[in-house]
């Protein structure tokens, strides 16, 4: 193995790789919540099935769809592997041992809360992106784009899947609020001087982010958006 396959194989490595591809989640949850986002409107959906035509045809976010994928994968099994490692190194846990002291829960959950929002990613996937990529969305809306607003409001009838996402952003909260910080840390841009600006930022991204994804499912459920 070379000796860049072995500094990735490595703790550090792995750690390392989990950051990046962490960060470049979180630039993809910006433009997902935003396009999302455009279901506010309230115009029946137009603007939302604008915007989700636009994600569908557009060449580059195609392309980038693939690079996500593979970030996303890397993650989740950078974050098994971790796991493993971690649990491998000290099979035993300590007579005493006040993790409570050192770290948040949350921080202590990653494994928890990431296992959760990966159900979560299944369900959703199923929902909207295999119907709106392969399937095929049966209607159309005024402009004569796919009506995928349709399909999202036929999805939060159900008060089971309304729930499932909300307790998934709840999840995704307490992810990014360890993550996002996490991720600046590992990969050593970090320092004293704006480590608060760092951590104020992941605080208000990760309420924000997490609010407006649970607020969408809620709101059409409720009938607050037509």
């Amino acid at each position: 193995m070379s000796g860049f396959g072995n500094a990735l194989s490595s703790s550090i490595g792995k750690k390392f790789i989990m950051g990046i591809t962490g960060l470049f989640l979180v630039l993809f949850l910006v433009v997902h919540c935003f396009i999302n986002a455009l279901i506010f409107f309230n115009d029946g959906g137009l603007t939302f099935n604008i915007g989700a035509h636009f994600m569908a045809s557009n060449w580059i976010i195609r392309a980038g769809e693939i690079v996500l994928f593979i970030g996303l994968l890397a993650h989740i099994f950078q974050a098994l592997r971790l796991t493993l490692q971690n649990q491998k190194a000290r099979p035993v846990k300590y007579a005493v041992n006040n993790g409570k002291a050192n770290s948040k829960w949350y921080s202590r959950s990653m494994g928890l809360l990431g296992t959760l929002l990966l159900i979560f990613l299944i369900v959703h996937l199923s929902n909207f992106w295999v119907v709106s990529r392969f399937t095929g969305i049966p209607t159309v809306d005024a402009n004569g784009h796919e009506d995928l607003y349709a399909v999202m409001r036929e999805t939060f009838k159900n008060p089971l899947i309304v729930l499932l996402y909300t307790l998934a952003m709840i999840s995704l909260c307490y992810h990014l609020l360890h993550g996002f910080a996490s991720a600046f840390q590992t990969l050593g841009w970090n320092h004293t001087k704006y480590n608060g600006i760092i951590k104020g930022a992941g605080v208000w991204y990760s309420i924000i982010i997490s609010v407006l994804f649970a607020a969408m499912p809620i709101a059409v459920h409720f009938g607050l958006i037509k």
